[in-house]
């Protein structure tokens, strides 16, 4: 089930769908994970925003990366995702588009439900499996 959820200070839902799904999925502030998100940029001399830079991120946080395991999948959407991992806490990447899942629910400024997930990230020690 999709949840509305804009952690966004100023009340803006893009270009910062990463930072708004790492700080629903981590349970911090957009400040405090864009901040951490420009630091690591910086380490890496590349842009925040690169699926690379974040994902290095969120690997350094605890989360781990995957595909999906069907071979079609361009065939499952972010709605169907929650159905199928309805435990655990994910950070859903559709290659443009970034939405944190938990327990089931997407959790978006938007219902980005329709949407192709691509790969994945799950938070260590937070699913059935």
């Amino acid at each position: 089930m999709w949840i509305y959820v804009n952690p966004n200070p100023c009340g803006r839902t893009e270009p910062d769908c990463v930072i708004r799904a790492i700080c629903i999925a981590t349970d911090r502030t957009w400040y405090e994970v864009y901040d951490d998100l420009c630091e690591f940029g910086r380490e890496e001399c590349s842009m925040p925003s690169v699926n690379s830079i974040w994902g290095k991120y969120l690997y350094r946080i605890g989360f781990r990366p995957f595909l999906l395991p069907d071979a079609c999948t361009k065939c499952v959407t972010v709605r169907e995702f929650c159905r199928r991992y309805p435990k655990g806490t994910y950070i859903i990447g559709t290659g443009s588009h970034a939405v944190a899942c938990i327990n089931g629910d997407y959790i978006d400024s938007w219902d980005s439900g329709q949407e192709t997930v691509s790969y994945f990230f799950r938070k260590r020690g937070t699913d059935n499996g």
